[in-house]
């Protein structure tokens, strides 16, 4: 499937697509998601902040870390990313919000209960990763670690942010929300569709609706759940609860399946073309 004919049209011809330069955006490595790229939901945070409203974030290649990228104005009210000429990712007002609801409702004890307990945790691919590393110490990563809850389609963790996720102020900052509300709903799509580990899970777009953010020091509750199958494309949800179950946050997320050269299960980032 051809991600750019489908997600971003060439411009015609003769039409010279804008380069205004608004800054630059460089990822920190502590925000990394495969060895060597950035965390695709922290980075559709990132370029969520140039627009308003709910975002739609596509990636096209994985983020560069501890690099300089050029942020440009595209399309429409859209900003790209770029390395070197070369289009990271894309950011435009959502036409279609994720709705901020569940499809059921799990307690706090119920989704303590089911924290780790998922197949991908037996053999984490990412252990660095800056949202379900295993190798990541507190106050470093989110350790966020969703597992199947007894019983329902819907995987759950509880997730405390620290205080280095808030700057300013008690609020975390709308790019750790994003990123918290990215790895969970790759680990329901691979598990609700039973994706062997001969295939890879790859982050291909991002849409979320963050009208609360959560406070540093407080519990919060991360559900994930599948939404559909279309070929080699798996639409997952996910939203952040507070402790009264109210939904904070929600996401819509598009994963690619992938053949692995190496038959081991993964969530990760695209290289999209």
């Amino acid at each position: 499937m051809s991600h750019v004919s489908r997600w971003a049209p060439l411009p015609a011809a003769g039409e010279r697509p804008s380069r205004t330069v608004l800054t630059t955006l460089t990822v920190p490595s502590r925000f990394c998601g495969p060895p060597g790229s950035a965390d695709g939901g922290y980075v559709g945070g990132r370029l969520a902040g140039y627009l308003d409203g709910p975002v739609t974030v596509t990636l096209r290649r994985p983020p560069p870390l501890a690099v300089p990228m050029a942020v440009e104005v595209g399309p429409e009210g859209s900003v790209r990313v770029r390395r070197a000429g070369t289009l990271i990712a894309e950011a435009a007002p959502s036409q279609d919000r994720p709705a901020l609801w569940v499809p059921d409702t799990v307690s706090m004890a119920e989704a303590r209960a089911a924290e780790g307990q998922s197949r991908y945790f037996q053999r984490p691919e990412f252990q660095t990763c800056f949202v379900c590393g295993t190798h990541r110490g507190r106050g470093d990563g989110l350790r966020i670690f969703p597992g199947l809850v007894r019983g329902r389609p819907l995987w759950a963790a509880p997730w405390t942010p620290d205080a280095s996720s808030a700057t300013g102020g008690p609020s975390v900052r709308p790019e750790i929300a994003w990123a918290a509300l990215g790895c969970p709903g790759g680990i329901a799509a691979i598990e609700a569709h039973d994706i062997g580990e001969d295939a890879a899970v790859l982050l291909g777009q991002m849409t979320a609706d963050v009208p609360t953010l959560p406070v540093a020091g407080h519990e919060y509750q991360v559900v994930a759940w599948s939404v559909r199958r279309e070929g080699r494309r798996l639409i997952a949800g996910s939203a952040l609860l507070g402790q009264g179950g109210e939904v904070l946050a929600a996401a819509r997320t598009v994963w690619l399946t992938v053949q692995r050269q190496v038959p081991r299960m993964t969530v990760g980032m695209p290289e999209m073309s």
